[in-house]
């Protein structure tokens, strides 16, 4: 049995703040990759996106996903690791991947201030475009979808953990 939930998804989907709360309801750690990455780069995502530019923003991202190895954990990751796919391959071994799917019109809503976030968006990309090309990647990679549309935080997380255990029973 996989001891590890691993939440991918859209920025704003609310992967951290579910994570944090799932980590407590049952008894384990919560990572929070994008944090990890800052600290193992001593920098902030967005001046990591500045200054290695989003390539290599993503093999950074990359190399710091396929190294986690916790034991009982909730890990929350950045929107773009499924550009990874060594790093989603190491992800789906150490865990459960569970995809916190939000709607693009409900993304939007989320979303304030995007590249102060350490968003990835290439030259030109809109946010709407990003969506459709990191679906169709969440969906290869999830061992389950929740579709959060429409509910709230605690909704979420008792689907959340409703199709957890039952996946891991």
């Amino acid at each position: 049995m996989k001891d590890n939930i691993v939440l991918i998804g859209m920025p704003g989907a609310g992967k951290s703040t579910i994570g944090v709360i799932l980590a407590k309801v049952l008894g384990k750690d919560f990572i929070d990759a994008d944090l990890v990455i800052q600290k193992e780069e001593g920098r902030l995502l967005s001046r990591i996106i500045e200054e290695e530019g989003p390539e290599g923003f993503l093999r950074i991202e990359e190399r710091i996903n396929k190294g986690l190895n916790p034991k009982q954990a909730v890990i929350a990751t950045g929107g773009s690791v499924v550009y990874g796919r060594e790093a989603m391959e190491h992800l789906r071994e150490i865990g459960v991947v569970v995809y916190l799917k939000l709607s693009c019109e409900a993304v939007l809503g989320r979303l304030r201030d995007i590249r102060g976030r350490g968003v990835v968006l290439r030259e030109g990309q809109t946010l709407e475009g990003l969506y459709e090309e990191r679906s169709e990647l969440y969906e290869k990679y999830t061992h389950l979808t929740i579709d959060e549309d429409g509910l709230t935080v605690e909704e979420t997380l008792e689907k959340t953990l409703q199709a957890v255990n039952l996946l891991v029973e």
